[in-house]
């Protein structure tokens, strides 16, 4: 049964107010000043499906590092309804059984790992901006569709070894079940229908992945996990599915809104894209700058698996929190001036905190050292060869999603930049 968002706003205090605004699909180009209210109303927001939302820095990162809170139950808090089973990730598991499926992903995700393919996601942004650049000129181009998308979904599966004609139904795939991630109840009947399929297709397409490797080994990361699993018995049929189905939303999806979120951040503030285009190398630390400034990712959920107190607030085992990554990012007690976009607040010799939007702790994102460089070479890319952005319609128009928030399309005039000669 999904909630019903249409109660009459002058009826709701503003810290009401503040979370329906900050749950509600009209206000998604724009969450930043409902989370400034929540910030100032306390650590611990009454929310929705009987949570506490926690807006602040300090709170959210005393729960996220602290082993006694469990992501385990997510998928029972936000999908209690589903007709369907997300196939068990060792995103929603706590050691041992996390330890022993994330050791066997992690090898893959080593900075070492990573740095080794530089060269080819340089290559694939090249390539990306050649066709970019010739197809702009007066006319506008979906940043998204020309960049967004295709990086990351080309770098994810070329690791996973999924073949070239298939990235687009994985896309497709990918985008049913992110879109899934938000709490059933703010889901349509046709969205969840949506979720179904997804995810019934996707165990299909990758099922039929793994059958093929076990017959046919390639230099891929599946048949890599396959060997393992055939080895020590490691990882069942359906912990297999549940990794590939994180790997492929989390290392898509997510980086998809990193990036579009990038260019439009640099695009509104003309000074930076400037700086960036003065200093290329800055784009490692604006990096992290657009991860911090508007996050790919918002919320996650966490259980208190036994009595806990944060913050004087006493939390009984069973008890549930929504930590707001995009609020604790923009917390002045933790940032200073958190709403200017700065790409060298992470640069060399400066001390800034950690953003969240990886999260901490167990379940740091695995992922980050690839979501990092591709979103670096993308950075890169643009100091070098873009002259001039111009966004006709600001805000562009976002997703509904909640979880992973996104533009839907980022249509922008590109002029390039003169060849040196």
């Amino acid at each position: 049964m999904q909630e019903d968002h249409a109660a009459d706003p002058s009826a709701l205090t503003p810290v009401q107010l503040a979370v329906l605004q900050s749950v509600a699909p009209d206000w998604r180009h724009d969450p930043y000043r409902s989370y400034a209210v929540l910030r100032e109303a306390g650590p611990f927001i009454p929310g929705p499906l009987g949570t506490r939302l926690v807006p602040g820095y300090h709170e959210a990162n005393l729960i996220m590092q602290n082993p006694d809170w469990s992501h385990a139950e997510e998928s029972e808090l936000l999908h209690p309804d589903s007709d369907v089973e997300l196939p068990g990730s060792f995103l929603w598991m706590e050691p041992p059984d996390h330890t022993r499926l994330r050791g066997l992903v992690s090898k893959a995700f080593t900075m070492r790992t990573i740095e080794g393919l530089r060269g080819r996601t340089e290559q694939v942004v090249a390539d990306l901006f050649d066709k970019l650049l010739a197809e702009g000129g007066d006319h506008p181009v979906d940043i998204l569709e020309a960049l967004a998308y295709p990086l990351p979904l080309t770098m994810v599966c070329e690791l996973l070894g999924v073949p070239a004609e298939a990235h687009d139904e994985v896309r497709q795939m990918s985008a049913g079940i992110a879109r899934g991630l938000d709490p059933d109840v703010l889901l349509s009947p046709a969205e969840l229908a949506a979720r179904t399929a997804a995810v019934h297709r996707f165990r299909d397409f990758f099922g039929d992945l793994i059958a093929q490797r076990r017959k046919a080994p390639q230099d891929d990361l599946i048949t890599r996990l396959v060997r393992a699993e055939a080895d020590g018995a490691t990882m069942s049929p359906t912990e297999l599915l549940g990794t590939l189905l994180i790997l492929v939303v989390a290392g898509h999806e997510t980086t998809v809104n990193l990036i579009g979120n990038g260019v439009l951040a640099l695009i509104r503030d003309p000074d930076q894209f400037a700086l960036l285009k003065s200093n290329p190398d800055l784009a490692v630390a604006a990096a992290d700058e657009v991860l911090r400034y508007d996050a790919p990712v918002h919320l996650t959920t966490r259980t208190a698996r036994t009595e806990i107190t944060v913050s004087d607030q006493v939390f009984a085992p069973g008890e549930a929190v929504i930590v707001l990554f995009g609020s604790a990012n923009r917390d002045p007690r933790a940032f200073p001036e958190p709403d200017r976009f700065d790409i060298t607040r992470y640069a060399a010799g400066n001390r800034a905190n950690r953003h969240l939007s990886f999260g901490l702790g167990l379940h740091y994102c695995i992922g980050a050292p690839l979501a990092r460089l591709e979103m670096e070479m993308a950075l890169r890319a643009i100091a070098t060869r873009v002259a001039a952005f111009d966004l006709p319609h600001d805000p562009p128009p976002y997703r509904p999603n909640l979880v992973v928030r996104g533009m839907s399309e980022l249509l922008v005039r590109v002029t390039p930049e003169e060849p040196t000669r």
